[in-house]
């Protein structure tokens, strides 16, 4: 007997991913639109069936087997949300290998630091990536990224603009390829525990952490978690805004929506283009049933007021839905107001990368039951949120605060860190002995509902870009000027949290301003545009402690103007340090100002 759900199983409890997003659905719907592809210019909408994508999923596995891909080889995806890196994917899961997906914004040393880590055979890449009017040099990254990448023997190539764009030895034409290759590949069967796909998140050392999901639990979960909590009914357009970069792509615009026979939006422009109405514009002439978005996206467009939204036609919306870090209540307050006209319910969604599929939400429930604005509220079936105190005990009762851990597995959750289980066991199950814990604090109201209140370590985030402080301290500690930096997020009006940087500079050190410069190129082109700091503050030492530990706590204080409740400070090396800090940051604020 096969196991119950929505999963097609081999015999003996095997499986393919790809089987289960496509196969069964062409069996039973071939001609239902799987994707409908919303490019950057408005009106260019592409829609792809069931049929094609499995068409032109099996032409790509092919393709990959021809080029010596086999089962367990790990692949690079570094492509914008198209239908071809959807087809990548399940081109992967169908013929058993492994993809990670390298977000299309990230620098040519992320994207190498990412397969040198993965050891990653081939990547698929584009000629030009197209975004907000722009041509972005896909390519050029990737050569300059495969440099250093020895492990890389194959540069699969598509053409997303009429561009040429150079072409080495390694290179192959992707889509010439692929008309040469056949339309049926069979599927390999996969153990419910092997590997299905990499995604590297930040941790809050500054190395990123390649985290790893297997094939039935993870499957399983994003189905799941896709139908209850938005509650997705047959013929549903789903219209997820995410890229295909981030686990919220990968979980809930591939993976939940295809397994559930869903039709699944691509958006591959920005919400400001060419105006401040191109999500509603969408959302009207595609029909979207659901909607799913960062809190980022929704500051920013509430900045431009309700106009651009009222233009457009939102009355087939049923649900809205925010993703990626905290809601303000403005934020929440706009979005079901204006953007839902208060008819639609809207589920505040907690959850990582690490846990595969949304873990808190105010939806499922029992019929009409109460939404709390901006609060993610209740636990998914078969997720157990406990709060612990600082000793590691737990808390019981409501009204109460305390560090966010879960206490059993669920089957959504990442199974290692790639290469370094140690480093997944000390993340995430050394601090509380017994339990997962998520890195996160929450706050347990008196109704029992949980309330997310942000990271309780050094990782902030940046529009929806969960980044550690770290990662931008390695970045910037490479400038021959800066012997010393620390730096911390602090709350920014459209972003959620910004990176706000000090820095100590050698001393002989006269071009300021020029520095500053330069560092901000040298985190862009390090990590990405997103991560450059809004803010350096150049001071003369950071607040240390006497076993040379930076109190980062204190900075904080400093930049949300907190201090005169410094807290204990006994432990600094010289306490002196404060008055020197606070009088340089209310300069720079005079300065700034001015």
């Amino acid at each position: 007997a096969r196991p119950a759900g929505p999963a097609r199983w081999f015999l003996g409890g095997r499986l393919n991913v790809s089987v289960n997003c496509l196969d069964q659905h062409v069996e039973k719907s071939p001609n239902k639109v799987a994707l409908i592809w919303e490019r950057d210019e408005p009106g260019t909408a592409v829609h792809i069936t069931y049929r094609e994508l499995l068409d032109l999923t099996c032409r790509l596995a092919n393709t990959l087997k021809k080029y010596g891909i086999q089962k367990g080889d790990k692949v690079a995806i570094y492509m914008p949300v198209s239908p071809l890196a959807v087809a990548g994917m399940l081109a992967c899961a169908r013929i058993g290998a492994v993809h990670t997906v390298v977000f299309a914004g990230f620098s040519a040393e992320s994207l190498a630091g990412r397969i040198v880590d993965s050891g990653c055979k081939a990547l698929i890449t584009y000629n030009q990536g197209v975004r907000g009017g722009r041509i972005i040099e896909l390519k050029t990254t990737v050569d300059e990224a495969v440099k250093s990448c020895p492990s890389i023997k194959h540069v699969f190539v598509a053409q997303r603009t009429d561009n040429k764009v150079q072409m080495g030895d390694c290179d192959i034409p992707l889509e010439e390829e692929m008309t040469k290759a056949a339309s049926v590949c069979t599927p390999e069967s996969m153990d419910s525990e092997d590997m299905l796909f990499m995604l590297y998140t930040s941790g809050s050392t500054g190395k990123p952490k390649g985290i790893v999901h297997t094939q039935a639990g993870y499957l399983l979960y994003a189905a799941l978690t896709h139908k209850y909590v938005f509650d997705y009914q047959q013929g549903d357009v789903f219209g997820c805004v995410a890229d295909i970069g981030w686990i919220t792509g990968h979980s809930y615009v591939v993976y939940g929506p295809l397994c559930n026979g869903a039709t699944s939006v691509l958006f591959e422009s920005t919400p400001v283009y060419p105006d401040p109405g191109r999500y509603w514009e969408v959302v009207q002439r595609l029909k979207i049933n659901q909607f799913y978005a960062a809190p980022t996206a929704i500051r920013l467009l509430l900045n431009y007021g309700e106009e651009w939204v009222k233009k457009y036609d939102r009355s087939s919306l049923k649900t809205l839905g925010s993703v990626g870090e905290p809601i303000n209540k403005e934020a929440w307050q706009w979005f079901y107001q204006v953007v839902g006209e208060g008819r639609c319910t809207l589920v505040d969604t907690w959850w990582q990368t690490e846990t595969g599929g949304i873990c808190i939400a105010p939806r499922p429930s029992e019929e009409k039951a109460e939404i709390i604005p901006a609060m993610a509220m209740r636990p998914f079936f078969g997720i157990v949120p406990v709060l612990m105190d600082e000793n590691g005990k737990v808390i019981e009762g409501n009204d109460v605060s305390g560090a966010l851990c879960i206490a059993q597995p669920w089957p959504g959750m990442a199974r290692t860190i790639y290469g370094d289980h140690q480093r997944f066991v000390d993340v995430y199950f050394k601090a509380y002995p017994g339990y997962y814990f998520t890195g996160d604090g929450a706050y347990r109201t008196k109704k029992g509902y949980y309330q997310i209140t942000g990271r309780m370590d050094d990782v902030i985030n940046i529009s929806g870009h969960r980044l550690g402080t770290a990662e931008i301290e390695d970045a910037m500690a490479d400038h021959p000027e800066v012997p010393e930096t620390a730096v911390i997020g602090y709350p920014h009006k459209i972003k959620g949290e910004g990176a706000f940087a000090f820095i100590v500079l050698k001393e002989q050190t006269a071009h300021v301003d020029h520095v500053k410069e330069e560092l901000k190129t040298i985190v862009a082109s390090k990590i990405a545009k997103y991560a450059v700091p809004d803010h350096i503050l150049v001071v003369k030492r950071l607040p240390k402690t006497r076993s040379g530990k930076i109190m980062r706590r204190l900075l904080r204080k400093v930049v949300t103007e907190q201090s005169n409740d410094m807290g204990d400070v006994t432990t600094l090396d010289d306490p002196s340090v404060v008055k020197e800090i606070l009088d340089a940051y209310q300069k720079y604020k005079e300065k700034s100002s001015s």
